[in-house]
């Protein structure tokens, strides 16, 4: 058996920076649910146990600690209520109140509405959380405020808003992008040069196309993400750019907007194709992902989750530029059997 030679994090960087690592890096995505099912076929006790025996590269994620405002048990920080939905297999929470739904003016929304700070998280807690962890990478900041919009307003306000009321969807994601930018400087202040990745997310596509117009994501998120992504760069850290879906249309724009890392490669999505994507895009993208998580890893035998990973080595890591991972979270009716056969298969085949 070959021998790894790298850390969790120099392996990582390699691929990040356009070097060769060792071997292919392997990160982790799933449910609760899977993943305490995962530990109990494995035999062990934690996470990251769980880890060191599939050889997955795990990603130590910091944030400060909430000290704002007493926030009621079923309620966030926006104030949007959550409740449990049980899917059969496992639990969703799912939000069902919408605190800013009421409103048809950005006056009423100033009048009566108060909005998270930064001031109301603690910093100083995030060194301790990578104390010890100099052999792993390290993710921290970011942002994702239309997925918190949509929290605010209700999911068919928010997409009406696009057309409908646009001043208010730019006054509000003006206040959740400055919330994020602030965020995620305190947290690069906090451990200055540590964090390696930060995300900088929106899901912008459905199975079929994309869910808004290029020229809406143009008009409402890609600037405002720029500035997120400029600020990343300018703390050294990498961005990571997760949207589920048929997004191939506006991947040059997001490219032009500076980002580094593709997630999650649903290849199975029209235009998705992984060979197109890896001509097109792979001098310019590090693509994260990959293995099919709605039919492979749920429903296909071991043979078929064995094959798509030597595929995606094949074809996404060709030359380099890409990290072995589920196309999203690991859903609890996936057998365990084809979770560890994706990362036997990945460190099998994945060398260098």
């Amino acid at each position: 058996m070959k021998k790894e030679t790298m850390t969790p994090k120099e392996r990582w960087l390699a691929v990040l920076e356009r070097g060769s690592p060792d071997r292919v890096p392997m990160d982790y995505w799933g449910t609760p649910e899977t993943t305490r099912a995962l530990m109990a076929y494995l035999q062990v006790d934690t996470s990251f146990e769980m880890y060191q025996k599939l050889h997955i590269d795990w990603l130590v994620t910091v944030g400060p600690a909430y000290i704002g405002p007493p926030i009621e048990p079923d309620m966030d920080m926006y104030g949007c209520r959550h409740r449990d939905v049980d899917y059969g297999t496992g639990v969703y929470s799912e939000c069902v109140e919408h605190p800013l739904a009421q409103y048809e003016t950005v006056e009423e929304i100033e009048a009566h509405y108060t909005w998270p700070t930064a001031d109301w998280f603690d910093y100083s807690v995030i060194p301790a959380q990578v104390a010890g962890k100099d052999d792993y990478p390290v993710r921290g900041g970011g942002s994702e405020p239309f997925l918190t919009y949509c929290h605010l307003r209700g999911l068919e306000q928010a997409f009406m808003d696009l057309a409908l009321n646009p001043d208010i969807v730019h006054y509000c994601l003006d206040r959740l992008f400055d919330f994020c930018y602030e965020n995620t400087t305190r947290i690069y202040e906090a451990i200055p040069d540590r964090v390696n990745i930060s995300y900088v997310a929106e899901d912008m596509g459905s199975q079929e196309s994309l869910l808004f117009s290029p020229r809406q994501i143009n008009t409402f998120l890609i600037p405002r993400m720029k500035r997120m992504i400029d600020l990343a760069h300018s703390a050294g850290a990498h961005v990571f750019f997760h949207s589920d879906g048929a997004v191939r249309r506006i991947i040059p724009d997001m490219i032009a907007a500076g980002i580094d890392v593709l997630n999650p490669i649903q290849w199975r999505c029209p235009g998705m194709e992984r060979e197109g994507l890896k001509r097109d895009f792979g001098d310019q993208l590090i693509f994260h992902g990959g293995v099919d998580n709605q039919q492979t890893l749920p429903f296909g035998t071991i043979e078929d989750v064995r094959a798509e990973v030597m595929d995606n080595i094949e074809i996404l890591g060709a030359g380099g530029g890409y990290i072995l991972a589920p196309c999203h979270n690991i859903q609890a009716l996936t057998p365990p059997e084809n979770i560890v056969e994706m990362y036997k298969a990945g460190f099998e085949y994945g060398w260098s």
